[in-house]
């Protein structure tokens, strides 16, 4: 017996085709207005600049910052921050050493936080290589004649880069508040050949 197959009506296949295409372009619309969303509210871009964090930054990588996270909680020890400074009119990437309550002191390659030195295995190797040439890794020790108070104040951080020796951070510039902090820094995502989580 033989089949029948009833042939589509040129006009319903175009009009068929536009409804196709109109509701593939909202969902590209839709899609690159939530991007820019999540962008905007949850994840800003940042670039490397200076020597202020090698050896585990260095200038031109590019950096994904978590903005939303500070909002959830509170920046813990260890983890690294970016935020404003106001008096340099930019912003700044360095590690937290000491949280709300915290006394630190810094004493050459020593950093003291509460009364304990801190183990710093992110630049154990670099300080390591300093102390065989019988030099001192850090040269700028703290309190000092520029920020004379040891405890570190409510709703602030206290901050250092990693390249202790030529870094601008809490030793000059005093403690970090938290308004001013844009949030944390979680994937270097270039170059590409550098492409990784940052361990806090």
């Amino acid at each position: 017996m033989e089949q029948q197959y009833e042939a589509e009506q040129p006009g319903k296949a175009s009009k068929k085709n536009k409804n196709e295409a109109l509701e593939w372009v909202k969902a590209i619309v839709i899609a690159v207005v939530l991007v820019l969303l999540i962008r905007w509210l949850f994840f800003a871009p940042f670039i490397v600049d200076g020597p202020s964090m090698q050896p585990n930054f260095h200038t031109g990588e590019r950096i994904i910052v978590n903005k939303i996270l500070y909002d959830i909680r509170k920046p813990k020890a260890g983890e690294v921050i970016v935020f404003h400074v106001p008096s340099e009119g930019r912003d700044f990437i360095k590690r937290v050493i000491g949280v709300p309550g915290d006394t630190v002191k810094v004493d050459g390659d020593n950093v003291i936080v509460n009364g304990q030195v801190i183990d710093e295995p992110y630049i154990k190797e670099a300080v390591e290589a300093k102390h065989k040439n019988n030099e001192l890794y850090n040269d700028m020790n703290f309190p000092n004649d520029q920020v004379k108070e040891d405890t570190v104040p409510e709703g602030h951080v206290f901050v250092l880069g990693d390249n202790r020796s030529d870094s601008t951070d809490s030793r000059m510039i005093g403690y970090v508040p938290y308004s001013d902090i844009v949030g944390r820094a979680d994937l270097v995502f270039w170059p590409m050949k550098d492409i990784h989580f940052i361990k806090h």
